[in-house]
């Protein structure tokens, strides 16, 4: 409960406000009950003439309680409501921070489901969790005085359930906690199936396994459902019988308030206004059960939000960083690199300098570190100290976001949102005007394409751009670099799923934007890199081989086997 309670502690003031006009309310709804036990006493007495009084008296009630109720609505909802909007602007924040590691080892369908059931069940017990256990504390002590006040003895022959409300309470209320956990740990992995299966819809129906993906998800759904259905056999169990205990306290008062009447030691104004406050506290009494379980279902998922919450960064500006250096010159000295939780090098003894203005051209098989070189550039992953310089200085004395700032990356899997092209390609400048968008795409080989469209850049592209072929979506990530106009561009195999003579004409038009920019370029295909001004051929992690392509090609190396190999197969 201390994260629930840190939360509330931000909102006091408003809640404290909240509280108050729920007093007013509930000590207005106290005051009734006397006004009802008078006019009976009245009434039995013979003199009803002060009836109308009376009824006045009830009806300006009920017009201040209609104003204090709507206030503390307002205060205590609208608490609840602003506290889910921060912690989930705070959530959404802190994930953006978290590294690509951590979202190795959780899945998408388990954050949704933080960013949903999680926060909700927060807001309910920082809004509806505090208005019942305000409302219980303040109706059953008013309503305890006032008993108190008519008959001591019957209100301890009233508050004989109480002991067994309190065990019961005790022992629900742990087994309520442990069963939600459960219950959202089930709906979690149930958001990820399904994420899973709209985001594979097209191998699904490929592969023709909507049967099997069907069954599966048949099996969570089940898991999901019997998690619910064992926090609902507790609940279903715990509040039944508080409010079976305390309508044993009615009735206990019914009998021997009833007694009491006959005996003549009780006024018959005084059981009904006795009653009536019974009746104020079976309903705290009753709602101590909707406050354990909306208390423990919050705090149930705080505690998995804090987990979040708990996470650090791995990759981090320094303290005091140091000034952006005015040189854009690249430099790995001796980097060996493993990925976290690896003990085998992705990257071994790597000494490589790209000079400002200069293009990079890397070659490798599958597997040789090419994309993890181009990767640590921008601290995507965090390269050992003093192994990665940018205008000599150590990129991790660098602020994160400057040098991020200087880096135009297009990487082999490419992300579009589901927006239109344009939104797209103006994702990392979202003021540049019309025509630089174009100019853009043009360069990145997409402006005929475009004219084709429908909408032409205001086409919607679908989730993850599914409306576009693989080579569109390259495009279009390579238009996005291009506009953003980094000094540094990486280019990360980016013409895979295009044919050779679009890659030819891209390049040609790439020719002007990477002379201008200190550019490296990964690919597997020859072509790509030919005309770069230094290329390194990676194999194992290592670079075995460095040059420009006509002494590679000398060489008769690996790079002039693969240019061989490529040639043949393009005639």
């Amino acid at each position: 409960m201390r994260g629930i309670l840190r939360e509330l502690w931000r909102y006091r003031w408003r809640l404290l406000t909240g509280v108050l006009a729920l007093f007013v309310v509930d000590a207005l709804q106290l005051i009734a009950p006397l006004i009802v036990r008078s006019a009976v006493n009245d009434l039995v007495a013979g003199t009803g003439a002060s009836l109308v009084r009376y009824a006045l008296y009830l009806v300006g009630i009920a017009v201040v309680v209609f104003g204090f109720r709507f206030a503390w609505r307002i205060l205590l909802f609208g608490a609840g409501r602003l506290i889910e909007r921060d912690m989930r602007s705070r959530l959404y924040a802190h994930l953006l921070t978290l590294s690509p590691a951590y979202y190795v080892e959780r899945s998408t369908g388990d954050l949704m489901a933080h960013a949903t059931n999680d926060l909700e069940a927060v807001r309910r017990s920082c809004s509806m969790g505090v208005l019942m256990a305000s409302d219980a504390v303040i109706m059953i002590s008013f309503s305890l005085v006032a008993t108190v006040g008519i008959s001591p003895l019957l209100t301890l022959y009233a508050f004989i359930p109480l002991p067994f409300i309190t065990l019961a309470v005790m022992g629900f209320g742990r087994l309520i906690h442990r069963r939600f956990e459960r219950a959202q740990a089930a709906f979690s992995a149930l958001t990820e199936r399904v994420r899973e299966a709209l985001s594979g819809i097209r191998v699904l129906r490929a592969f023709a396994r909507e049967g099997g993906i069907e069954g599966a998800f048949a099996v969570t759904n089940r898991e999901n459902v019997d998690a619910n259905l064992a926090l609902t056999r507790a609940w279903g169990v715990f509040e039944p019988m508080v409010g079976l205990l305390a309508g044993l306290g009615t009735a206990i008062v019914v009998w021997f308030g009833g007694r009491g009447v006959l005996g003549g030691t009780l006024s018959l104004g005084d059981l009904v206004a006795f009653t009536s406050y019974l009746g104020m506290m079976v309903w705290p009494m009753m709602a101590i059960g909707w406050i354990v379980n909306t208390l423990q279902q919050g705090a149930a998922s705080m505690k998995r939000l804090d987990r979040i919450f708990a996470e650090q960064p791995d990759i981090t500006s320094p303290a005091a960083p140091h000034p952006l250096p005015p040189s854009r010159r690249i430099e790995f000295r001796d980097l060996t690199f493993s990925y976290p939780g690896t003990d085998r090098p992705a990257l071994r003894d790597v000494n490589l300098v790209v000079e400002e203005g200069m293009t990079l051209g890397i070659v490798g098989l599958t597997g040789s570190g090419k994309s993890t070189l181009v990767r640590l550039l921008p601290r995507l992953y965090d390269p050992p100290p003093g192994t990665v310089f940018l205008g000599g200085v150590d990129i991790r004395r660098l602020d994160l976001a400057e040098l991020r700032g200087q880096v135009g990356m297009v990487p082999q899997d490419v992300f579009l949102f589901s927006a239109s092209v344009r939104e797209n390609i103006a994702y990392g400048r979202p003021e540049a005007s019309e025509d630089e968008v174009r100019e853009a795409a043009r360069l990145a080989g997409l402006a005929e394409e475009i004219a084709s469209f429908p909408d032409g850049l205001d086409t919607l592209v679908g989730e993850r751009g599914v409306t576009l072929s693989g080579g569109q979506r390259q495009r279009v990530g390579i238009a996005r670099a291009l506009l953003l106009d980094a000094p540094i561009l990486i280019l990360d195999d980016v013409l895979s799923a295009v044919d050779a003579q679009v890659e030819e004409a891209i390049l040609g038009h790439l020719q002007g934007v990477l002379r201008r920019r200190t550019a490296i370029v990964v690919s597997h295909r020859i072509t790509a890199v030919r005309k770069a001004d230094q290329i390194i051929v990676l194999d194992g992690g290592r670079i075995v081989e460095e040059g420009d392509h006509s002494r590679l090609v000398r060489q008769g190396g690996l790079y002039a086997r693969l240019n061989e190999l490529q040639q043949a197969l393009v005639r």
